[in-house]
């Protein structure tokens, strides 16, 4: 039987008909085919998302299987955990253009670290999450136990020690979601985020040892276990914004095609990225989808996307087309 569009997805197959908006309806059209037919979906996650606050939408995307694997930075592994237990306290600087080095300074002052028009919260957001996180990868190191960033993010979720720091509703967070489900993350360049950076410094202080962290290495080669076990029906590439949460798990093809040799390696079966980076001076995140054929990454005939806009607004209309809104 199917499903009835709602207004959203009516809106903007009636109006979003050039440029840009053509292709964000192509790319979710797109999308929703691979889900009809039986393929998974990656969705990565780069920039400040999870502080735009996305897992209002996306925690749902999830929750109804329309993605079956993570890929996303440090930031926004935390930031959705810090927006659900200090979202009061967060403080929205609209005028962010106009501020001066003084005022910068006074949020600093103020404990609140600026991501354009969002302050978070030091105390509140960041030292409301350490104690608990660092028991956590104290008692695994106790035991002998090493786990992936995301495995201790999971763990301290579904322990219920946060519970009386909620100040959204929790179907709104989209790490609580992927945590219900145990769903499959890969968090690259971890050591690259606030709660990365104090994991570090206890190694410094010699309170715990490195090697407690699963490393990067360990999510390639979990990565690379996952595709292979579910690329049967093809695996697509939903990327939003650049960096590392799109670089590291896109290449897992080509390691096991050239690197491994297992030259029956499906490529991805469907490629999209949401970016307002330009293809200039050997930008990776602004390259067109075609140079991806030259490393291996997507065959000539995978379908290709490319929406040249700002993510917080493109992401949660393809999500809402997917969730027939």
């Amino acid at each position: 039987m199917t499903k009835t569009k709602g207004a959203i997805s009516d809106f903007i197959e009636k109006y979003y008909l050039h440029f840009n908006a053509a292709a964000l309806v192509d790319a979710a059209k797109g999308y929703e085919d691979q889900l009809k037919k039986g393929s998974k979906m990656l969705v990565s996650l780069a920039g400040a998302m999870s502080t735009a606050e996305l897992g209002k939408i996306f925690a749902e995307i999830i929750r109804q299987d329309k993605v079956h694997i993570v890929s996303c930075t440090g930031a926004n592994l935390e930031e959705d955990i810090m927006n659900l237990v200090a979202h009061s306290h967060y403080k929205r600087v609209p005028n962010y253009r106009d501020l001066t080095a003084q005022d910068e300074w006074d949020l600093l002052e103020k404990g609140l670290n600026r991501v354009t028009d969002t302050c978070i919260p030091e105390e509140e957001a960041f030292r409301r999450l350490q104690g608990h996180i660092f028991r956590l990868w104290k008692d695994a190191e106790d035991k002998g136990e090493r786990y992936f960033p995301h495995e201790f993010m999971y763990k301290m979720l579904l322990s219920g020690v946060l519970e009386d720091y909620y100040e959204i509703d929790l179907k709104d967070s989209w790490m609580y979601a992927a945590a219900e489900l145990n769903l499959p993350i890969i968090c690259p360049g971890w050591e690259d985020s606030t709660m990365g950076n104090i994991f570090a410094s206890y190694v410094l202080k010699g309170e715990l040892k490195a090697s407690t962290m699963k490393s990067g290495i360990e999510y390639m080669t979990f990565l690379a276990d996952w595709y292979t076990d579910n690329s049967k029906k093809g695996i697509g590439f939903f990327q939003i914004g650049g960096g590392i949460a799109g670089d590291f798990p896109i290449c897992v093809v080509p390691m096991l095609y050239q690197d491994m040799e297992r030259t029956d390696t499906p490529f991805w079966s469907y490629f999209c990225q949401i970016s307002d980076s330009t293809t200039s001076y050997g930008s990776y995140s602004g390259a067109v989808p075609n140079e991806k054929i030259t490393w291996g990454k997507l065959d000539m005939d995978t379908p290709k996307y490319i929406i040249e806009s700002d993510a917080t607004i493109v992401a949660p209309l393809i999500f809402a087309y997917l969730l027939d809104m």
